[in-house]
């Protein structure tokens, strides 16, 4: 499977543009930890692309919803077992798969932390991820109303589980997201 193929299957199950904008972060955060764990950032960075694809549809997180569903879905349209075996483990309380490999490992990290990011951002006056700093996000990190639904634990957990400190692990997600701000439409208000 080839990225376009995996833009291809995000397009034909999600219309919403918030989501599609939180699988493109993903994408983006999964590349910056490729080259990190010296992973093959095509594949890391598809994974990312396709976690959450079947959402839209399948919304609750269950076993006849995301991401099982979904993970059907890809079987039928012969997508690697490896690719498929990624994505169920960032739902491991659900489907059982434990993430194991850096790169289940990093999909955990970074899925809500995106999202987070992301909230952050537009908030700001600019509305842009380029005027983000870790110590913007790291005051937002303390008001538990901000973000509410943001498990903060849980990412503090898979950034431990993954080796890298919560701040480094804030920054390399932050920097892959600011490198990718345009394609994540976080450039600004303007």
């Amino acid at each position: 499977m080839n990225r376009e193929e995996a833009w291809h299957i995000v397009t034909e199950f999600t219309q919403s543009d918030s989501l599609r904008r939180h699988m493109l972060a993903v994408e983006c955060a999964m590349r910056a930890y490729a080259a990190r764990f010296n992973g093959d950032p095509e594949l890391w960075g598809i994974i990312g692309l396709l976690h959450d694809f079947d959402y839209e549809k399948y919304p609750d997180v269950a076993v006849e919803g995301h991401p099982i569903a979904g993970s059907k879905i890809l079987r039928e349209r012969g997508v690697s077992e490896e690719i498929i075996r990624a994505i169920l483990s960032h739902a491991a309380e659900i489907t059982g798969v434990q993430p194991q490999t850096s790169m289940e490992k990093a999909l955990v990290a970074v899925d809500e932390l995106t999202g987070f990011i992301i909230a952050v951002a537009l908030v700001r006056p600019s509305k842009s991820v380029l005027d983000v700093k870790l110590k913007s996000i790291k005051k937002k990190w303390k008001d538990k109303a901000f973000a509410a639904p943001v498990n903060r634990q849980e990412i503090e957990h898979a950034a431990a589980e993954l080796g890298v400190p919560l701040d480094e692990h804030i920054e390399i997600v932050l920097e892959a997201m600011k490198q990718n701000a345009e394609l994540l439409g976080l450039t600004g208000a303007g």
